[in-house]
């Protein structure tokens, strides 16, 4: 993006960036840790093409006071100046066209930098207690404060691009644009027939450019869809557009003509699951505050694999005890569950209102290679959950590519053609076509 291009807010915080760092020692502190570890992040930060996260803007602000060449009071008023013009840079950058998928996008990437971080400390514990020499351990204990220190910003990151897809989200959508008025004709001329109203042409199918690489992380085939918003099998039904059709998607899956089926009821959770969700929040907030990270995310680990009716409550006291992005942490390890526990883990948050959360784990959960999708789709309908096995082919065919969903059906095509064929349909008429175009392609009679 030309520096002329850009937003007033997001070129004043620029600005801002440059003019503090021409105040720091370049090679000291965080901001020599910075130029050494990404020195083409920093420089399109300084030209105003990408907003730096917050943690690297506080880092350094903490620069500034070392040394005692700026006194505390002073750091402290810059840096609400710092958090203002952030902010404001931030939400103009944000709501530029395509703001939301790349925040999704970026979210996706640094959820998976999280998670390698809080690995790698759990290897590199388990290394230092075998270390053989005292300078293997000085060098593994250096290495270990470098994973934390990467977990804490991924953590610190995660939690605010949750707050700006959430801000994206609460914003009213754009006004429909205004109707062309026609030009009055002459007087003088006499009035025209009007012509017989003519049916509009069908309109021509546009496809969605693909992903882009610039951002490590991201995946071509993982595009989103022209409906990225997932119903699933337990999003609240919406106004209908036609009574008289027939409910089409995921949030119907087994319901009669013209019935829609209702989300699964909250399930109520008895002493012993309250006191395993209290137990397991007092956990993480003590090996939080002794910086324990590998074993909290070890924690998260074993409560992802918990019954589903477990989640919304843990959701909600994760939240109250400020480890909001434990939560994320926790919805990211679940997305990776097998296929069944995955869905049961959606429609219970669902149930309980938070249907966010349910959309975001169907939508990463749906990220895994084709075949394993097709996998799962044969082995659900193969138990009879039907249900479950629709939720899951409209979250696929919504978040992922024509090409890659016609590639699911490989092991299978008798089976899995017709149900990808349905589910595509329930999304809309065009994804319906897209995806029977992909098959035949791909050389499966849709």
């Amino acid at each position: 993006m030309e520096v002329e291009q850009l937003p007033d807010q997001v070129r004043e915080f620029a600005v801002y960036l440059r003019n503090l760092l021409a105040r720091l020692d370049q090679e000291a502190g965080w901001c020599g840790i910075f130029w050494q570890r990404d020195p083409d992040g920093m420089r399109v930060c300084l030209s105003g093409a990408e907003v730096p996260p917050w943690d690297v803007v506080e880092a350094l602000l903490q620069d500034l006071g070392v040394g005692g060449r700026t006194y505390e009071a002073e750091v402290e008023a810059e840096a609400v100046r710092a958090r203002a013009l952030h902010r404001a840079s931030l939400t103009a950058f944000d709501a530029r066209p395509g703001g939301r998928d790349l925040l999704g996008d970026r979210l996706d990437v640094m959820l998976r930098e999280q998670r390698y971080a809080a690995e790698r400390q759990v290897e590199l514990a388990r290394l230092l207690r075998t270390a053989a020499t005292r300078e293997q351990a000085e060098a593994m204990r250096l290495d270990l404060a470098w994973a934390r220190d990467d977990h804490e910003r991924a953590t610190a990151r995660c939690a605010e691009l949750h707050r700006r897809i959430a801000d994206l989200d609460r914003q009213p959508p754009p006004p429909p644009p205004p109707v062309p008025v026609p030009q009055q004709r002459p007087q003088s001329a006499p009035p025209e027939p009007e012509p017989p109203e003519r049916s509009r042409p069908p309109k021509e199918r546009k496809r969605r450019p693909r992903g882009s690489a610039r951002f490590a992380g991201m995946l071509d085939e993982a595009a989103p869809a022209d409906d990225t918003t997932l119903p699933t099998a337990l999003a609240v039904q919406g106004p209908s557009r036609d009574s008289t059709a027939s409910p089409r998607g995921a949030r119907f899956a087994g319901a009669a003509e013209g019935e829609a089926t209702a989300p699964p009821a909250p399930q109520r959770l008895d002493g012993e699951a309250r006191a395993a969700v209290a137990a397991c929040v007092g956990t993480l907030l003590r090996l939080r505050a002794e910086g324990r990270g590998g074993e909290a995310h070890g924690v998260l680990v074993e409560a992802a694999h918990w019954p589903a009716a477990r989640f919304p409550l843990l959701a909600a006291e994760l939240n109250r005890a400020g480890l909001g992005a434990d939560w994320a942490t926790l919805l990211w390890e679940t997305a990776s569950l097998p296929a069944d526990l995955l869905v049961a883990a959606a429609d219970a948050l669902a149930a309980t209102g938070r249907t966010g959360d349910a959309q975001q784990i169907l939508r990463q959960g749906v990220a895994r290679p084709a075949t394993e999708i097709g996998a799962s789709v044969l082995r659900l309908t193969g138990e009879g959950r039907h249900r479950e096995t629709r939720a899951l082919l409209d979250a696929y065919v919504r978040v992922r590519t024509p090409e890659e969903a016609a590639r699911s059906v490989h092991d299978d095509p008798g089976r899995l053609v017709p149900l990808l064929v349905e589910a595509a349909r329930g999304v809309s008429d065009e994804r319906y076509w897209d995806v029977v175009h992909a098959l035949r392609v791909a050389g499966f009679h849709a």
